[in-house]
C-alpha cells in the first residue's frame, strides 16, 4: 500500500486490517495479482482516476480462494476458486462497493479506487466473481480481467473487427497486445504487430502474428502498407499513444479505424493531415470501459479457447516495488505477477 504519491519507495509492505464483508460481499484469499501501468501512474501521481483516494492498495487483477462470505451470499462458498471482475458497475445494494458505477465519471474499480490485490485478502461483491475451472492455473486465470477484457472490448465492441480484415497492433510484448493478437487471430483476422526489439517480434510471431516489425528501427506506416500491397490496414489497436500515433493514422486504408485504449507513451497527439482524415473517411475511436454483461461471456470464451497466458515473471508481494520497476524498464514480455 502507499499513503502518499512518489517513487517506488512510497510502497509499504505492512499489516492492515482484514476486510469485513457486507451482506453481499466476499473476502478472497489472494493467490495472485498482476502489475498494470495504472498502478504506477497513480502511485507517482501522474494521473489518478476519478474517485481515487489515499491510502491505496493497488492490484486490479485478483484470483484466489473464497475465505469468508456476507450473510446474503449464495453463489459461492469458502474454498471456491474465483476470479474477480474489477469494474464495479451494477454492484447491488448490500455490498460495501456499491454506488460508484458511473462509466463516464466515478467508476469504481478494484485496485484503482477500491483496495485491490496487492494484499493477502481482498473484498469483492458476490456478483462480480467467476468460477475458475479446476484444471486452470492461477497464472492463466489472473492475466484475464484487465488485459484480455480491454483487448476484446476494443477489438469487437468498439472496433467491430471482422474475419478477413487486417489489423495492426503495437507494443506486442504488453498484456493487452498479447491478448489482442490472439483474439484477432481467433476471429479470422490477419495480424501485423510492432514491438521494440527483434526478440519481442519473434515472440509475437509465436503467438500467431502474421508479420512483425521493430518499431524502433522501421517506418511502421510504410511497412504496414507494404504488407498490405499498398492498401493499408483496416484497423489499428493502439494503447501506446503519442509515440506511434502518426504512424497508426498513416497505416490505415480508406475508412480504416484507429481504436485507442491507452496512452502509455504520452497523452498529447497531433493529426498530421485533417484533409487525409476526412478525405479518406478515417475513424478515430476511443474504447471505453467494458460492460458488466460482457465479462462472463468473454471469460467463457477464454476458458474454452485454448489461448496462451504469457507470464514474464512472478515476484513475492514484499517485492512489489521491484516488480513495478521492471514494468517501467519495458524489459519484459507478458504479465508481471505478484504472489502474496
Amino acid at each position: 500500500m502507499y499513503e502518499q504519491h512518489g517513487g517506488p519507495e512510497v510502497l509499504q509492505y505492512r499489516d492492515v486490517s482484514d476486510p469485513e464483508p457486507g451482506p453481499m460481499d466476499v473476502v478472497i484469499k489472494v493467490a495472485l495479482t498482476t502489475i498494470n501501468r495504472l498502478d504506477v501512474v497513480q502511485r507517482n501521481g501522474w494521473f489518478t482516476v476519478p474517485g481515487f483516494t489515499l491510502p491505496h492498495i493497488s492490484g486490479m487483477d485478483v484470483a484466489g480462494t473464497v475465505l469468508d462470505t456476507g450473510t446474503r451470499v449464495t453463489r459461492v462458498k469458502p474454498g471456491d476458486r474465483v476470479l474477480v471482475n474489477p469494474s464495479m458497475t451494477e454492484v447491488p445494494e448490500g455490498s460495501k462497493l456499491a454506488g460508484m458505477d458511473d462509466l463516464y465519471g466515478k467508476l469504481g474499480v478494484i485496485g484503482s479506487t477500491f483496495p485491490g490485490g496487492y494484499a493477502e485478502q481482498c473484498l469483492a461483491p458476490e456478483t462480480h466473481l467467476y468460477s475458475i475451472p479446476d484444471d486452470m492455473t492461477w497464472q492463466r486465470a489472473v492475466v484475464f480481467p484487465t488485459c484480455w477484457m480491454t483487448a476484446h472490448h476494443a477489438l469487437f465492441e468498439t472496433g467491430q473487427l471482422k474475419a478477413g480484415e487486417t489489423m495492426l497492433i503495437h507494443a506486442a510484448g504488453s498484456g493487452v497486445s498479447i491478448a489482442g493478437i490472439q483474439w484477432a487471430k481467433q476471429a479470422g483476422a490477419t495480424v501485423l504487430a510492432s514491438a521494440g526489439s527483434g526478440e519481442k517480434c519473434e515472440h509475437a510471431l509465436e503467438l500467431g502474428a502474421d508479420h512483425t516489425c521493430n518499431n524502433r528501427t522501421v517506418d511502421v506506416a510504410a511497412w504496414a502498407r507494404d504488407m498490405t500491397s499498398g492498401a493499408g490496414v483496416d484497423l489499428v489497436l493502439d494503447h501506446v499513444g503519442e509515440a506511434l500515433w502518426e504512424a497508426s493514422l498513416l497505416a490505415l486504408r480508406p475508412r480504416g479505424r484507429l481504436v485507442i485504449c491507452g496512452a502509455t507513451s504520452g497523452d498529447t497527439a497531433r493529426i498530421p493531415s485533417l484533409g487525409r482524415l476526412y478525405g479518406m473517411g478515417l475513424q478515430i475511436l476511443g474504447s471505453d470501459a467494458f460492460r458488466y454483461q460482457e465479462f462472463g461471456e468473454v471469460w467463457e470464451r477464454y476458458c474454452a479457447g485454448g489461448f496462451r497466458a504469457v507470464v514474464d515473471s512472478v515476484f513475492p508481494l514484499a517485492e512489489g516495488a521491484k516488480a513495478q520497476e521492471k514494468l517501467l524498464s519495458n524489459d519484459f514480455f507478458g504479465k508481471i505477477l505478484l504472489e502474496p
